[in-house]
């Protein structure tokens, strides 16, 4: 296992059992929010506590809402652009779309060939994915700079075709229901983040944090990087322009994201590198808080 971990350049990556965690998030009505996350998306309310509280699928908590009234929303500033959803197979995102389309709630089926997705806005306007894995129907990545999809038998796609509805709900069986809670097997699978520059961003999360470079383009404005193999636990843009500033303290939005490891010898060894590239390293009872060099924070637990 450790030799695995060693790439071509020397550099030690980041244990490849590493998952991301809880995505905190600063809202303005906390109990419209939750209401929102249970009754649109399926999730449990694990706790409330003051101006707090989290939501998942009954075991780990999926996210963290805090309540700022009177917040608001920076447009063009770093941040989190979307956090995805995974649920363990195409019939449970069957029932995660049915329920938003007997809702009635906008959303955007999108099929990414290699994950079936939807996209829709929270009412305080945050982007949510929901997907599913679907590796078998093709591939889709950044290789030498350039974006492909390609699809099983070889053809081309763009990546970003309308979902066949048709086939989706295909899944489901005549007694699925669209107001059961989402099942446990349902994860944080990726988080999407504005940065002020993707090479900058790249270098951090892959030379300090030690995730793997999955691919970039300068074409796209974007790049991935991921534990393990997985295509990307998290993607990279500059689509809100070059150089753009952090929002300030209490905005709306992303408080922080957890990249969890599975032990604290995990921990502790990104730590060590953390602290001698001089970044500073907040300490909390739920782990150690950093942030990239856009500002976005993020929070290393182990399991």
């Amino acid at each position: 296992m450790n030799v695995n971990r060693i790439n071509v350049s020397g550099r030690r990556s980041i244990h490849p059992a590493t998952r991301l965690g809880t995505v905190s998030l600063t809202v303005s009505n906390l109990e419209s929010q939750i209401h929102f996350y249970q009754t649109m998306l399926g999730f449990r309310l694990h706790w409330t506590k003051e101006n707090r509280a989290a939501l998942g699928a009954g075991t780990d908590d999926l996210i963290e809402l805090v309540e700022s009234p009177g917040g608001k929303r920076y447009p063009r500033t770093t941040g989190l652009y979307h956090f995805a959803v995974l649920f363990p197979d195409r019939r449970e995102l069957a029932r995660a779309v049915g329920r938003l389309f007997a809702a009635h709630y906008e959303n955007h089926p999108t099929d990414h060939i290699a994950t079936k997705t939807t996209y829709l806005r929270d009412p305080e306007g945050q982007e949510i994915e929901l997907y599913a894995e679907s590796p078998e129907d093709g591939s889709m990545g950044v290789v030498d700079g350039e974006f492909f999809a390609r699809r099983a038998d070889g053809t081309p796609s763009s990546g970003r075709e309308p979902l066949d509805l048709k086939a989706l709900f295909a899944e489901l069986s005549p007694d699925d229901r669209f107001d059961q809670p989402i099942p446990s097997g349902t994860k944080i699978g990726h988080v999407h983040l504005y940065v002020r520059d993707v090479a900058e961003a790249i270098d951090f999360y892959t030379g300090v944090i030690g995730f793997d470079d999955m691919g970039s383009s300068p074409q796209l404005q974007a790049g991935f990087v991921s534990a393990g193999g997985y295509h990307h636990h998290i993607g990279l843009n500059s689509w809100i322009g070059h150089g753009r500033p952090a929002a300030p303290e209490g905005a709306l939005g992303m408080r922080y994201f957890t990249v969890t490891l599975p032990d604290g010898a995990a921990v502790s060894e990104i730590t060590d590198r953390i602290a001698a590239a001089g970044i500073p390293i907040e300490e909390s009872d739920s782990g150690r808080l950093i942030r990239d060099p856009s500002n976005n924070g993020i929070l290393l637990t182990s399991i």
